[in-house]
C-alpha cells in the first residue's frame, strides 16, 4: 500500500460517497471497508476493497493494515443492535496494533462533551434522541468517551441533519453549540477530508454545520 493510503469505513451510506469522491479527487489510495462489495458501484484504481464487518475485529484488522489515516461515517444498520461502541474498540486496537494514530469520525448532535453550551434546541433534539433511541444515543455517547481514554489522534465531528447534495455552502465549526441545523453531504466529505493533515481538532468533538443554506 502507498503510504498515504485512507482507510474507509462507511462508504456506502447516504453520504458515504462523497467521501470516496472527495478522496478520489484528493487522489488519495483508499482502503474500503464493505459488508455487501456488490451494493458499491464506484471503480478506480486507487479504490481496494475489503470485505467484511466493522463489528468483527479481524475485519477491521485488515483494512487498517498498510494505511496512514482511518476515517469513519458508520452508521447505525436497522434493525441491529448498537454498532458504535463495538466497532470503535476495534479500530482503536487495531490502529494501536499498527502504530497509526489519526482517527476522523462522524456522530450525532447528541453526543454531550465537558466544553458543550448546547442551544435549547440541540438539548431538546437530544432529550429526543434519548427517549426514542436510548440503546443508539447512549452507545454513541460510549463511542466518545471511548476516544477520550485512547491515544489516538482523533476528531469526533458532530453533525445535523445531513442533506445528500453536492451542493456547497457556507460552513462553520464550533466545540460548544450548533446553531446550524443541517449540513451539506459534499461540505462534510470536504471537511473529513481536510482534516487528514489539520490538526486543529485533534483530540475535539466540533459541531460542524452550513450558515444561510
Amino acid at each position: 500500500m502507498k503510504p498515504n493510503t485512507i482507510a474507509v469505513i462507511g462508504g456506502t451510506g447516504k453520504s458515504g460517497h462523497y467521501l470516496v469522491h472527495e478522496l478520489l479527487k484528493k487522489e488519495y489510495p483508499i482502503k474500503l471497508l464493505l459488508r455487501t462489495p456488490g451494493n458499491f458501484t464506484i471503480e478506480s484504481p486507487l479504490i481496494e476493497i475489503v470485505q467484511g464487518d466493522a463489528r468483527n475485529f479481524e475485519s477491521v484488522n485488515r483494512l487498517i493494515a498498510g494505511c496512514s489515516v482511518v476515517i469513519s461515517k458508520i452508521g447505525q444498520p436497522a434493525g441491529e443492535d448498537p454498532i458504535f461502541s463495538d466497532s470503535t474498540g476495534n479500530i482503536i486496537q487495531s490502529m494501536n496494533l499498527h502504530g497509526i494514530k489519526r482517527y476522523i469520525t462522524i456522530t450525532g448532535l447528541n453526543v454531550d462533551t465537558p466544553f458543550d453550551h448546547k442551544n435549547s434546541k440541540v438539548k431538546a433534539a437530544t432529550d429526543w434522541m434519548y427517549q426514542n433511541y436510548p440503546k443508539t444515543t447512549k452507545d454513541k455517547q460510549d463511542e466518545y468517551d471511548l476516544l477520550v481514554n485512547s491515544d489516538l489522534d482523533w476528531t469526533l465531528v458532530r453533525l445535523p441533519l445531513i442533506i445528500p447534495t453536492a451542493e456547497r455552502f457556507k460552513r462553520e465549526t464550533n466545540l460548544a453549540d450548533c446553531p446550524g441545523e443541517k449540513i451539506s453531504a459534499a461540505d462534510l466529505a470536504e471537511f473529513l477530508v481536510s482534516q487528514i493533515d489539520d490538526r486543529t481538532y485533534i483530540k475535539q468533538s466540533p459541531f460542524l454545520y452550513n450558515v444561510n443554506s
